[in-house]
């Protein structure tokens, strides 16, 4: 049994954070694990109240699972402040997929703002991937971007092993950008006309992580991972009164990979 630890913040109506990374570790086929970081008070129509845990709380629950379980990857979703973030850098162990959580899909800061830095220079540099997308892209480059051209930039600019630059804010098409060992490749998708798609950020990166998990190269993970969210998207069950969550009963493309395994 595969297995893959998730460090992110709690959404209590379940469309996001450590919810939807459980519930997409699940459905790979992987054993989740979760760290907290932070509490939301939220569900499909707004954030009212987001509480930051002690970081030392944070450390004690990734210690209490790597020295238990053989997690195979991990990764991050929101972190909250620059002391969640220097103290997970130091303990994380392993492949480690970086989602820069800052803000959460209705508009409410998941961030501080003074802790970008400590993104670019702690977490980013001990990470597998890192999978912005474009207006996180934006704010940790200083640049903006309206086209292709603008996301290769913006990818050859953020300090990390591999960037997944996400391409679902540009208008047109939603193409996302893996750079990755000095090449680019461009995963085209569809754009869906819907309202629900809470969670789709955190849900795209624990699809990867699983996928790595079980042992499939950077390129093949992020080509299944967005073929598991696109249909996620397109079959969302319609929950909630605003922005809903998509469906994590999608059905992941897992040829190859050994049953159990």
């Amino acid at each position: 049994m595969r297995v893959a630890l998730t460090i992110a913040g709690s959404d209590p109506s379940g469309g996001a954070g450590i919810q939807a990374d459980l519930k997409t570790f699940h459905q790979h086929r992987v054993y989740g694990a979760a760290a907290l970081t932070l509490l939301t008070v939220q569900n499909s129509t707004g954030v009212s109240r987001v509480d930051c845990l002690d970081p030392a709380l944070v450390i004690l629950q990734m210690e209490a699972v790597y020295s238990d379980l053989p997690v195979a990857a991990t990764k991050t979703g929101a972190l909250g402040n620059a002391e969640i973030i220097r103290a997970v850098a130091r303990a994380v162990r392993g492949p480690l997929v970086v989602d820069p959580v800052m803000v959460s899909k209705h508009g409410a800061p998941l961030l501080a703002p003074d802790a970008v830095s400590a993104l670019r220079d702690d977490l980013f540099p001990v990470a597998a991937l890192v999978t912005p997308n474009l207006p996180e892209a934006e704010a940790l480059t200083g640049l903006a971007i309206a086209d292709r051209a603008a996301m290769l930039e913006a990818a050859r600019r953020i300090p990390a092993r591999a960037v997944l630059l996400k391409g679902g804010h540009l208008a047109g098409e939603a193409a996302d950008l893996l750079w990755s060992d000095g090449q680019a490749r461009w995963y085209p998708g569809e754009r869906y006309d819907t309202p629900h798609t809470h969670g789709t950020g955190c849900t795209y990166s624990a699809a990867i992580t699983a996928l790595l998990a079980h042992g499939l190269d950077l390129p093949e993970a992020v080509s299944r991972a967005k073929q598991y969210i696109s249909g996620a998207i397109r079959t969302n069950p319609g929950l909630g009164r605003g922005s809903g969550p998509v469906n994590h009963f999608q059905v992941p493309e897992l040829s190859g990979i050994e049953e159990g395994s």
